[in-house]
Parts: structure tokens; sequence; C-alpha cells
């Protein structure tokens, strides 16, 4: 009974390190002019970020189908991928939402 609640805990570990990742913008994101991160690299690296987690989680999922995997890993690593995506959509609805709300700002 061990070994669930292990997994759940690297699981929470795991998506506190993206959380913590995504909200801290690292070094080599920032401008020569020091002006911040640059935002189109940014959502790069989280969207290519997104879509490795995709790729090792059906990797994953294709090893246990051929008896290669252990099946905690697998929803581990599905649990990862759910969470990454979900991280995205909400970055992606609070750009829109601040794209909206500068749009309703007086000139």
């Amino acid at each position: 009974m061990a070994t669930p609640f292990n997994a759940a805990a690297a699981a929470y570990g795991n998506a506190a390190k993206l959380l913590t990742q995504a909200s801290e913008a690292s070094p080599e994101m920032l401008n020569q002019g020091g002006q911040g991160p640059d935002f189109a690299s940014m959502l790069a690296s989280s969207v290519q970020s997104v879509v490795d987690s995709g790729h090792h989680s059906e990797q994953l999922s294709l090893d246990l189908v051929n008896g290669k995997a252990n099946v905690v890993d697998v929803v581990t690593a599905i649990s990862q991928t759910e969470m990454a995506v979900e991280t995205m959509v909400t970055v992606r609805d609070r750009v829109i939402s601040a794209y909206e709300e500068i749009m309703r700002m007086p000139i």
C-alpha cells in the first residue's frame, strides 16, 4: 500500500516543481537589454515542454502494454502531462483575459 502513496507524493512534488518553474523566468530567457523575459521564447519553451511530456507519457503507455513499464510510472507520467496541459490552458486564458482588459481601456 506504500507504493501509491509514494507515487502520489512524487506526482505532487513534480507538480509543485512545474508550478515553480512556470512562475520564475530562467536567465537564458532574459533579453540582452535586461527588460525581462522574452515572451515568445518562454511560450515556445513551455509548449515544447508540454509536447515532450506528452511524448514521454505515450512512450510509457506503450511500454506498459509491452510489459516493460510499471503502472505507477505510467499513471504518474500521465498525471504530470495533464497538469502541464492544464497549466498551459490557464496561462492561455489569463493572456486572453489580459488582452481583453487592455482592449477595454479608454484611449
